[in-house]
């Protein structure tokens, strides 16, 4: 695996992601879950962002790409995301306006993926905290299921990076905001579906003009619980 500097200047092993990928990939030969086949994708996706994307960053950027005529990566990965989450959702039989939000959750969260992954550890937190409120919230496992195979691989990622040893990628970043995207679609009722996709929106639009970073920092819990574990 290649070394690439990480935010502090330090050569750490990249892209971690590829670790999820194979995990996903020699768990779909278990069987056809079009949760998975999702994951799969959008990490593939990932890693073509990482091995050939260019310097254009963010919705905007990448807007301009498209005027110019050029074809981004990120342009790509972002109509593949959508065409891979329909193909999820509808296999669950979701319709109409239901289908709709719950492609633009999955979506949405597989991009927050990306928004967060400029710190060590900061998306695997993410996927946690999602995990944890939802299994708490049904008083079960149940919305892990869909991606148990994929969660001690996520732990072991959450370990390289907060050692510094290694960088997720877009290749990780986006199948770790991918399984935050299945637990939400999962384990929520359709008003906690909509409401989950309203602060999907706010996120990312903030994301696209401010810094995520700079308002973690701004606000001392989340700047505690974001830095935790990270090595000084």
């Amino acid at each position: 695996m290649p070394r690439r500097e990480n935010y502090r200047g330090r050569k750490v092993l990249f892209p971690l992601g590829i670790v999820l990928l194979a995990v996903a990939g020699i768990a779909l030969t278990a069987g056809l879950n079009r949760w998975l086949v999702f994951l799969c994708g959008v990490g593939y996706l990932g890693l073509i962002d990482d091995l050939a994307g260019g310097s254009a960053r963010g919705w905007r950027e990448h807007g301009r790409s498209l005027a110019r005529g050029e074809l981004s990566t990120g342009a790509i990965k972002a109509v593949g995301t959508i065409s891979l989450a329909t193909y999820a959702v509808a296999g669950e039989g979701a319709t109409g306006p239901e289908l709709a939000l719950e492609v633009l959750v999955m979506a949405l969260a597989a991009h927050l993926g990306n928004l967060l992954d400029t710190r060590p550890g900061r998306v695997e937190k993410a996927f946690a905290a999602t995990a944890a409120v939802s299994c708490l919230a049904s008083g079960s496992l149940a919305p892990l299921e869909p991606i148990a195979a994929l969660v001690p691989a996520v732990a072991l990622c959450a370990w390289l990076t907060l050692s510094e040893r290694a960088m997720l990628g877009d290749t990780g970043a986006s199948m770790i905001g991918g399984m935050i995207g299945v637990v939400l679609v999962t384990a929520l009722s359709p008003i906690g579906t909509s409401l989950a996709l309203a602060a999907l929106i706010v996120i990312s639009l903030y994301g696209e003009f401010r810094s995520i970073s700079a308002a973690i920092e701004r606000v001392p819990p989340l700047q505690r619980l974001d830095s935790l574990g990270r090595a000084s």
